[in-house]
């Protein structure tokens, strides 16, 4: 099997390269990501500037791929249409530093480069690990249990282009009590911004660091990872709201 891998905190990430350690033992790996953090992406795409590509050795000095001055989604785009030497038969995004869950996915890059992999009708998966409070998380281990469900999927998906959501959670809780196909939480994140003057006076605003989803909708991935389950969430990028066409074609214009 081979492996595009990329993620949207940079191509240096532990948790790029701790999942990149387990999926080698699932086929080849070649990785395309950021050069530097690009969270909170989305699906952007760098238009009005050059992208600058570099190639950065392994460990062992062999080639590990290429660092990308961009989005995640430009990575995907530069790796399926001018980087790769081959085409991938799965391309998987992470190991990300913090979940992905609920409407953070609709401002993850990471999430962003699975769908841009979609696209290209590939199976594509974005992969988050739950922070701890305090301390460093368990990369080694949350690309671990990321593998085995990249692994059950790949056994089990054969629609091409098919789209999936991974979080796993906070590991310094304990082990994850299982795996849990969950649909997308929607209910809102409290979210705060920080307002503060600058040394000449102007007023700006720097949002928080704390996400928190007071009331999420039950049985829901922002449940599944509060109660210690591996969630996966299968996605599609139509937007289409198909139950409002039929509705809307009845409407005056």
């Amino acid at each position: 099997m081979r492996i595009l891998l990329t993620n949207d905190d940079g191509i240096h990430a532990p948790g790029l390269r701790a999942l990149r350690r387990e999926l080698l033992t699932l086929g080849e790996v070649l990785v395309v990501a950021p050069a530097s953090e690009q969270s909170a992406a989305g699906h952007s795409v760098t238009i009005f500037s050059p992208v600058l590509v570099q190639e950065v050795a392994d460990e062992n000095n062999g080639l590990l791929g290429w660092a990308v001055e961009g989005r995640p989604a430009d990575c995907v785009k530069l790796a399926l249409r001018m980087l790769l030497p081959w085409q991938p038969d799965l391309i998987v995004s992470g190991l990300n530093a913090g979940s992905n869950a609920g409407i953070n996915v609709l401002y993850s890059g990471t999430v962003g480069a699975a769908i841009e992999g979609s696209f290209f009708k590939r199976t594509s998966i974005a992969c988050s690990l739950e922070m701890p409070p305090s301390g460093r998380p368990d990369y080694a281990e949350g690309a671990r249990h990321a593998r085995a469900v990249v692994g059950r999927i790949v056994e089990q998906c054969t629609e091409e282009g098919s789209l999936f959501n991974i979080n796993i959670p906070d590991l310094s809780r304990g082990e994850p009590k299982g795996v849990a196909v969950l649909p997308q939480n929607t209910a809102s994140y409290t979210e705060w911004y920080d307002k503060r003057t600058d040394p000449r006076g102007r007023v700006y605003f720097w949002i928080g660091p704390d996400f928190t989803c007071h009331s999420p909708v039950p049985d829901t991935d922002v449940t599944g990872l509060a109660e210690r389950l591996i969630t996966v969430t299968p996605l599609q990028f139509n937007m289409t709201r198909t139950d409002q066409l039929a509705v809307m074609k009845g409407w005056l214009w």
